[in-house]
């Protein structure tokens, strides 16, 4: 008999679509300044991208720092029995503040882009909390 998932597991998922989602965004955005040919190519040269595109770029890249340290955290805080308000609520922040955190990128709010990843931040650091507490 299955079992539902905790849900600090389900908004994991959740966050690994966000990171699907920015993946698939950059990618095209970065086709029109790349082309088709330079992504069929060994990319010894890279070419910088400007705008929207580098801006995805960069948010993508910044996804991919933070998302396993955030996925280490869940795993471990779920491992030793660890879940509770402050995982769950750490998690929520965490999935929020990630998928805004590309449109604030891409429309160069960077204030605001600043505090929402600050958010997302706060929320991996309340589940690594968890795990002490």
């Amino acid at each position: 008999m299955m079992t539902a998932a905790a849900l600090e597991l389900q908004l994991l998922a959740a966050a690994v679509v966000v990171g699907l989602v920015q993946f698939l965004w950059a990618t095209l955005a970065a086709r029109g300044q790349q082309g088709l040919t330079y992504g069929r190519g060994p990319r010894d040269q890279p070419i910088k991208l400007t705008g929207a595109a580098g801006r995805l770029e960069r948010a993508y890249a910044n996804f991919l720092e933070t998302f396993p340290l955030h996925a280490a955290a869940v795993i471990i805080a779920y491992l030793a029995a660890k879940l509770g308000d402050l995982t769950l609520w750490g998690s929520v922040l965490y999935v929020a503040a990630r998928a805004l955190h590309p449109i604030l990128y891409v429309i160069a709010i960077p204030f605001l882009r600043s505090l929402v990843w600050f958010i997302g931040f706060c929320g991996t650091l309340a589940v690594v909390a968890a795990i002490f507490l």
